[in-house]
């Protein structure tokens, strides 16, 4: 398992995560192949997961390129079954993946030991399609509605207590994130929007530009749609990793 700490020189792809949010196997294949020179880790979330199961997984490692894998299943369960699934995960050479925070600490603690320290566990804090309206729906009080990142920040200090590698949060979040749990603690960054270019059906709600989100300390930026979206999604992942070159100087 590679660890921010251990990364003594990136390049501008290596922060670039693609998230392959596709229904076949197939079609992730057309996108791996594409892009495995462009970015520095894929994105398999719950539904490609539940369609193709391993047959993705191996897609990767067979493509070539040297990206990593990011399993983004969003565990949530009894103790004992995220335990099994984890250790389940950690079989099958995937760099990331994720739990909820949300869960109880016995849940969380399970997470981490089925990892056995062959998978970087990475706790999701607060999906940044939630806006304060969600918040108070989700029934959390003024103190979490009015300031969502304080409820980032305490889900992020459960990960760090049981020794996660780090978390998925909002961009806006990271520079906080950061000077309270340190450089080493890994942020994973969705809701990123090129500085140029819209995208179709954008639920996201906490969003920022991928100069923003690097300035801000993001260690990956998870990026589906501005790249998918584009004729030429080459061009696209090239023109954000330009965008992550300039923010890193």
């Amino acid at each position: 398992m590679t660890s921010i700490k251990t990364i003594k020189s990136r390049a501008p792809k290596d922060y670039l995560v693609f998230a392959l949010d596709v229904p076949t196997v197939s079609e992730a294949a057309e996108y791996v192949h594409l892009l495995k020179n462009h970015v520095g880790m894929f994105k398999v979330g719950l539904e490609l997961f539940v369609r193709g199961g391993r047959r993705i997984i191996d897609t990767i490692h067979d493509a070539g390129g040297g990206a990593k894998i990011f399993l983004d299943l969003k565990l949530y369960d009894i103790p004992e079954t995220v335990y099994r699934t984890m250790n389940a995960i950690a079989a099958m050479g995937v760099d990331f993946a994720t739990v909820h925070c949300s869960g109880q600490k016995d849940m969380l603690a399970a997470a981490q030991e089925g990892a056995d320290g062959q998978v970087g566990v990475l706790g999701v804090t607060v999906l940044t399609s939630m806006s304060a309206d969600d918040v108070r729906d989700a029934g959390y009080g003024p103190e979490y509605i009015e300031n969502i990142s304080r409820l980032v920040m305490k889900r992020a200090a459960a990960a760090a207590e049981w020794g996660f590698a780090g978390i998925v949060c909002s961009p806006l979040e990271v520079s906080a994130m950061k000077e309270r749990f340190g450089k080493g603690f890994v942020a994973v960054t969705p809701g990123i929007r090129p500085a140029k270019g819209l995208v179709s059906r954008d639920d996201q709600s906490r969003i920022s530009t991928p100069g923003q989100a690097i300035r801000n300390g993001a260690d990956y930026l998870v990026v589906g749609r501005p790249i998918r979206e584009p004729d030429d999604s080459a061009a696209a992942a090239a023109a954000i990793c330009k965008e992550i070159e300039e923010a890193l100087k």
